[in-house]
């Protein structure tokens, strides 16, 4: 495994564009590793629609950026207090949605901290219940990457203010808001330290040395980051474009996920549909939305698309007939 130095850089904008990069273009026989942090940002998911995720009043007067991920999952507040990472490698075929192998060496480093720390349900690190990292994947042609926040000393109170956050999600979980049910892993230390030095000490030890290999960006590979920052993720078509018309809203928090369809019928055939949430799927999601376009909106109709290893690909691990019940 190489490590991925991105000098501390603070633009979540570049950072994004640098873990794509390594991707998509570094050599394939390679496992890289990136940590970066960010100023404060709000970063949603893939398939999510960003009006419904994000409180735009705070936003805007605090100057949050707003960013969108490759990656499927839900909205996240981070700061200069969150430290990410990212493992970016060869899809074996086994690994998509296989958070617990990449979260280990993590939450193994942080056991060198006195940290003891669980995955817990389908994609979060937690300490005694409370979370401290949500974890994300997107997989492209051969190669996957996955990738989670670390609360270090993040401001809680923000990440409440920053977000709308859907309250099924923390009903279903016995809980009254994201303040409580989140944590900072600063908190639990048995020795206190930065978040400089809180990263050194997990590069040393999933890497097992103090001499890391770091691969540093060459003059070529900063024009292909800079490139790939512009086109994404500095277009406000990739951040806003997903956002949909007025049409008929459907919504229902599964266990793999939320899922929120968007849809129009006339002559009761579909001819607008969005799909939003924090699902984890394979293959994105407006190929499926494609495919929907022109179908019957009857249960028969839908069942020739929507077959169980097309509704595995597109929404992952949500069963096919619950799907339909709740489309119908």
């Amino acid at each position: 495994m190489i490590y991925l130095d991105n000098l501390d850089e603070l633009d979540q904008a570049k950072n994004f564009a640098m873990e794509e990069y390594a991707l998509r273009f570094l050599p394939e026989d390679e496992t890289y590793f990136m940590f970066y942090r960010m100023n404060p940002s709000v970063i949603v998911g893939k398939n999510q629609n960003v009006y419904e995720e994000i409180n735009h009043s705070y936003i805007e007067q605090n100057q949050v950026d707003v960013l969108r991920r490759l990656s499927g999952g839900g909205a996240v507040y981070n700061d200069l207090g969150n430290i990410s990472f990212s493992i970016i490698t060869k899809d074996d075929g086994n690994s998509f949605q296989n958070f617990e192998k990449f979260t280990l060496p993590v939450i193994k480093a942080l056991e060198t901290l006195g940290v003891k720390a669980t995955l817990s349900g389908r994609n979060d690190i937690e300490i005694d219940g409370k979370k401290i990292s949500g974890n994300a994947q997107f997989i492209t042609k051969g190669r996957l990457y996955s990738h989670g926040t670390l609360l270090f000393d993040v401001n809680l109170d923000n990440v409440q203010k920053a977000l709308h956050v859907d309250p099924e999600k923390y009903l279903s979980k016995g809980v009254k808001s994201v303040r409580s049910r989140v944590t900072n892993i600063r908190e639990h230390l048995k020795e206190d330290m930065d978040i400089l030095g809180f990263k050194q000490v997990l590069l040393n030890s999933i890497f097992d040395t103090k001499d890391i290999p770091t691969y540093s960006f060459t003059e070529e590979d900063l024009e292909g980051i800079k490139k790939i920052e512009k086109e994404r993720y500095r277009n406000p078509a990739w951040t806003y474009g997903r956002s949909p018309k007025g049409l008929v809203t459907k919504k229902k928090r599964f266990d793999a996920g939320t899922v929120q369809f968007h849809l129009g019928t006339k002559k009761g055939f579909i001819t607008e549909i969005k799909i939003f949430g924090d699902f984890f799927g394979m293959y994105d999601i407006s190929e499926l939305e494609e495919k929907l376009i022109g179908i019957f909106y009857t249960r028969e109709a839908l069942r020739e698309v929507l077959t169980p290893d097309e509704v595995a690909r597109y929404f992952g691990r949500i069963p096919r007939d619950e799907l339909l019940d709740f489309l119908l």
